[in-house]
């Protein structure tokens, strides 16, 4: 964190971050993979898309969303495009989350990350959850709510 002051304004305390890269799944029943995990940050258990942290040398949003549904959930992509994007929380960090996509093969190749449960549900189930607020991760909601105004992803 980094005390950072702006002519006309007061200090501000920023986070910098180096971004991060979010996937929404759909497997091929158009269900939804959903990871649940604790999150120390705010003391509960959140279930959420796969995202993570611009953390690889080189890798650029879409390797690290590809990278990130498959270490979280097992699962690889078919298919997997940009659903646009948002910035985390701007009154304290810079990091900005590129949201994407992606239609799964039918099964897992691998197993989950430690302290990972995977979730599946069905996907207009979801959206009708992101509409009526009830999804408490921001970046899942977002993820749904734009996929929800696109044509199906094939």
């Amino acid at each position: 964190m980094e005390i950072e002051d702006w002519p006309g304004h007061r200090s501000y305390e920023v986070i910098h971050q180096q971004g991060a890269a979010a996937v929404l799944p759909l497997l091929p029943s158009d269900e939804v993979l959903l990871v649940r995990q604790f999150r120390p940050a705010v003391r509960r258990t959140l279930t959420e898309i796969p995202a993570g942290q611009l953390d690889v040398e080189g890798e650029d949003a879409l390797a690290c969303a590809s990278r990130e549904l498959f270490e979280e959930t097992g699962y690889r992509q078919r298919v997997i495009e940009f659903l646009g994007g948002c910035y985390a929380s701007p009154g304290v960090t810079d990091e900005y989350v590129h949201l994407f996509w992606a239609r799964t093969e039918r099964e897992p190749e691998g197993d989950p990350e430690e302290g990972i449960e995977v979730v599946r549900m069905p996907f207009l189930r979801m959206i009708d959850a992101a509409r009526a607020g009830r999804v408490r991760d921001a970046k899942t909601a977002i993820a749904l709510l734009i996929a929800a105004a696109r044509p199906p992803l094939q």
